[in-house]
């Protein structure tokens, strides 16, 4: 019971009090019969007129005709009509479902997308997740795009956008905040500006401009430190400049320099931390395939005319080093934000390493948002490259997006070649542990220190290509070598990388038993 209390307390005591607030707000409205926005026809909806947006960026085939879907990996077909509310494959899949986002299919026509909007608004009233106000906010951004591509004047969803206009704006997400947050902005800006009502628009001014101010750090990455939602909130950005510079008002001018200087910092990062091949790292909650890739979001920003401001890595924690051959990507950092770390994991002093353009040493990613095992091990300490100390985690991360007590880092050492920081995750084991990440031309030196005692582990994850052979104490492969001093025992053993949601590949790492003191050698060919 103690434990339990302590988690909470450590967990709930970063909470803003505006989180708190709203929580309890929602909650104690959700008890009250309130006037049910969906009852009734309203009489009219003007919009704006002759409303322009240019350019889409394509996104994965999702919707597959028939009522078939495929979201997360997984593929579903409706017998008997869709099912907003379908839950058997999990909530992300249902929130995918009511996102919308098919719309952006090259392959779906118009008289499809209309088909799919209308069997949508014939079920709205009973409809459930779908219209909380996460959905509804990517919702009215695609359903918008796609009226505005295809010249839809159409009063029926006109009235559903209005509706569901009206139950966003008065239920913004402050008690999550983050990304959330953010995105309820960009949906009351596409709704307020195609509907042309001004206290809904100033309302989407407030919440971008605060909250872009506070989510995005001085060198371009988004706080939340996980690539994927750097790209997903870049690439809302870009299509809200889209929206702004081909429809000008004095309403927005301020708007739209702010989200402008915002994109071309945030291009900065993104261009720091994606590999020669294109490829990002899957750090934190990241895995390829749900966000726009680097180069599709580059390119769009180019039609844009937003020019890239690539700054020093600093406040994210991430540091790269590279050559020729070598990319390699450290995390030195805070684990997220404070009282948002609930895409963060446990994963201090983490790094992935391309060599020769291919994933070489590598994050083994997510596969699920479920609250299981499986979340919880991808969170872990052991699922990342670093070192567990006593059997102990970093970070006390638990129930799918929550985290306890965290490590903080200290930097005492942050050159070209050579990165040192100690963290303090297991002070509670009178331990601290000091990594050192030294680069040369075709080797990296990773050196661990546990100041105070304890037996660690540390963990390298290699990429399902690679090949693997242990003999001599040493890691061996097509690579090079992998030495080690100071080792106890070293195991070469297999583990599941995530490819993608609901998706798992098998792979090699190996798990080096130290006492108090490892050096590791990675030397390439």
């Amino acid at each position: 019971m103690v434990s339990i209390f302590q988690k909470y307390y450590h967990t709930l005591k970063y909470l803003k009090w505006i989180q708190i607030r709203y929580q309890l707000w929602y909650r104690l409205t959700a008890l009250v019969d309130l006037p049910n926005l969906f009852k009734g026809k309203i009489s009219s909806v003007s919009t704006t007129k002759n409303l322009k947006f240019k350019g889409f960026i394509s996104s994965t085939t999702s919707w597959l005709g028939t009522d078939t879907f495929r979201f997360l990996n997984i593929q579903h077909q409706f017998e008997n009509g869709i099912d907003w509310n379908y839950s058997n494959h999990g909530k992300l899949w249902t929130y995918n479902l009511n996102y919308f986002e098919f719309l952006e299919q090259p392959n779906i026509s118009k008289y499809e997308g209309l088909g799919l909007i209308h069997d949508f608004i014939g079920k709205e009233k009973n409809i459930k997740d779908g219209m909380e106000s996460f959905p509804i906010s990517l919702r009215l951004v695609f359903w918008i795009k796609f009226l505005l591509k295809n010249n839809i004047q159409d009063e029926k969803i006109n009235q559903s956008i209005y509706r569901q206009l009206l139950q966003l704006s008065s239920k913004p997400e402050y008690h999550l905040l983050g990304n959330h947050l953010l995105e309820n902005g960009f949906g009351l800006l596409f709704g307020g500006l195609f509907l042309n009502n001004e206290k809904i628009l100033n309302q989407a001014k407030e919440i971008i401009t605060e909250q872009l101010q506070e989510q995005i750090l001085s060198d371009g990455a988004h706080f939340e430190l996980s690539p994927m939602y750097h790209q997903l909130i870049l690439y809302r950005i870009l299509d809200s400049i889209n929206l702004l510079q081909n429809n000008p008002s004095n309403l927005t001018d301020h708007l739209l320099e702010g989200l402008q200087n915002t994109a071309s910092n945030m291009l900065g990062w993104l261009n720091n931390i994606t590999f020669t091949n294109g490829d990002v790292p899957c750090l934190n909650d990241s895995i390829d395939k749900i966000a726009p890739n680097s180069k599709k979001i580059f390119d769009y920003a180019d039609n844009l005319q937003i020019k890239i401001n690539q700054k020093q890595l600093s406040d994210s924690g991430y540091r790269v080093f590279s050559n020729k051959d070598i990319e390699m990507i450290m995390d030195i950092g805070k684990i997220g934000p404070d009282y948002i770390p609930g895409h963060a994991h446990s994963d201090t002093f983490n790094f992935v390493i391309q060599y020769q353009n291919q994933p070489f040493l590598v994050d083994t990613g997510i596969s699920t948002y479920e609250k299981n095992e499986r979340r919880k091990l991808e969170r872990s300490t052991a699922s990342h490259n670093t070192v567990m100390i006593e059997g102990k985690e970093q970070s006390e991360v638990w129930g799918g997006f929550r985290v306890g007590k965290r490590a903080n880092v200290t930097i005492l050492e942050d050159c070209k070649n050579n990165v040192r920081a100690i963290h303090d995750g297991y002070k509670k084991i009178g331990c601290h542990h000091q990594r050192t990440f030294l680069f040369k031309e075709n080797q990296v030196r990773i050196e661990d220190l546990i100041i105070g005692k304890g037996i660690g582990i540390a963990s390298f994850h290699f990429h399902f290509d690679i090949k693997l052979e242990l003999g001599n104490q040493k890691i061996v492969g097509e690579f090079g070598e992998i030495s080690f001093d100071e080792l106890v025992e070293i195991r070469l053993e297999n583990y599941f990388l995530a490819t993608g949601f609901n998706q798992t590949q098998k792979a090699q790492r190996i798990k080096v038993t130290f006492e108090n003191k490892l050096n590791t050698n990675i030397t390439f060919i």
